[in-house]
């Protein structure tokens, strides 16, 4: 299908003003009753492929990625914005993401890795080494043994790695991730994510240890070059004080870095930006979020960096499959999915919600009251519980929007059911 270029300046998405079809913008409609994904007609996008089945429409991911980019260029910030590849590696997404720039350019995305398959991986389909970031955790001499084969950026997370990655690749150049013991999470709510808090976690140098860093890099001729650091969890425009004071103290982080002598040319950002998941929430004002980089960032003429994963891939993707059991269980309807929390696990690990719209009629009355629970052998497959839904029968096909994010990239043959099969669009019709 042919590809349709957005421009940087990209439309931001018209919610709808029913309540009840929040999730309503370009490219996810109802139209005569029915759910459109990229135009096509969910049900019969299911008849046809089977299920379970994903769907994405590939031009939600451009959005999103040329949104930020013209967010950072609007607060004259210059930018890298990286796809982080644990919430997506598909083939398609991998080739389509890769198609929208050249290695180098503005309009280029690169690629965040968190383990040596991703780094191979991402060779594998196109990326070139120096367009892959690398930011892992827990090390080891065996990981090193292929990450070090490849001219790629490798930025460590303790004292302990930078010192083992110093013993076997001195001279290089690396980057180093920080841990300002301040988050910005979904709730709005400082300090509850898991990346950067004030409970001791498993991520990065803390600013009292900053000269030591630099003591070891030293001592293995190591140049630190990034600082990064990842606080955020699906934030969106509420938690932006809270990222403020993140952005604050790493800054005055890099301002020590460069004291003790480290070139810092970029901060890379991280990821965990947000996008709307439950009713009355509203996109992240990536203008207002740009500006607080900005603010703590543009005096330290350095390149800003973002890995977003959920932001660029969560609204592009959804789940079809169909309804094989309705039946009243001591009073409350349970609908029963030819899927399970094996293909789409978002909710059983995350606590993030699911959204299920019937797709052959997406804007009914949801005059029914109903769980809807998948075919795993597991008591707690269950993907919403005692949820307002339109009346339903075996054999409509359901939708779960808004997936395009982790589920498919965390899917296990759990009961040996099978991962879903999938189709993608890259242009609407």
């Amino acid at each position: 299908m042919g590809r349709r270029e957005i421009p940087i300046e990209t439309a931001k998405a018209e919610p709808s003003t029913d309540p009840r079809l929040w999730w309503v913008r370009p490219g996810l409609e109802v139209r005569d009753g029915r759910l459109k994904v990229a135009g096509r007609d969910a049900l019969s996008l299911a008849r046809a492929a089977g299920t379970p089945l994903y769907v994405f429409d590939l031009l939600r991911i451009q959005e999103q990625i040329r949104s930020l980019q013209g967010a950072l260029s609007r607060a004259g910030l210059g930018h890298r914005v990286r796809l982080a590849m644990k919430a997506q590696r598909e083939p398609e997404v991998l080739a389509f993401v890769r198609g929208l720039g050249a290695a180098g350019t503005p309009e280029s995305v690169g690629l965040d890795a968190c383990s040596p398959g991703e780094v191979e991986h991402a060779l594998a389909h196109g990326f070139l080494p120096e367009e892959i970031s690398y930011t892992g955790t827990n090390v080891s001499e065996r990981d090193l043994d292929v990450l070090l084969r490849y001219p790629i950026h490798i930025n460590v997370d303790l004292l302990s790695q930078l010192d083992r990655l110093g013993r076997r690749a001195p001279g290089r150049q690396v980057g180093i991730r920080l841990n300002p013991r301040a988050g910005a999470a979904w709730s709005g709510e400082q300090n509850v994510t898991l990346y950067s808090g004030t409970k001791p976690g498993k991520f990065g140098i803390y600013p009292e240890s900053l000269d030591e860093a630099v003591a070891i890099a030293r001592r293995h001729d190591l140049k630190i070059v990034t600082a990064h650091f990842h606080v955020g969890d699906g934030y969106l425009t509420d938690a932006l004080p809270d990222l403020e004071v993140a952005a604050s103290r790493v800054a005055e982080m890099v301002r020590r870095l460069k004291e003790l002598g480290c070139p810092i040319r970029e901060v890379n950002t991280g990821g965990g930006l947000g996008v709307p998941q439950r009713p009355g929430e509203e996109p992240l004002d990536l203008d207002a979020w740009a500006a607080v980089f900005a603010r703590h960032f543009g005096p330290l003429d350095v390149i800003v960096g973002c890995e977003p994963g959920d932001f660029l891939a969560k609204e592009a993707g959804h789940l079809l499959a169909e309804v094989v059991t309705v039946e009243d269980r001591m009073g409350i309807p349970f609908v029963g999915l030819d899927a399970g929390w094996n293909v789409i696990n978002d909710h059983f690990i995350y606590d993030v919600p699911f959204e299920p719209v019937l797709c052959r009629a997406a804007d009914a009355e949801r005059t029914n009251v109903v769980t809807i629970s998948g075919h795993i052998n597991e008591g707690d497959d269950l993907f919403v519980e005692e949820h307002p839904f339109p009346p339903v029968e075996e054999g409509d096909i359901v939708a779960l929007v808004n997936v395009g994010g982790y589920n498919q990239a965390m899917s296990m043959p759990h009961c040996l059911r099978p991962n879903a099969e999938a189709v993608y669009f890259d242009d609407r019709v």
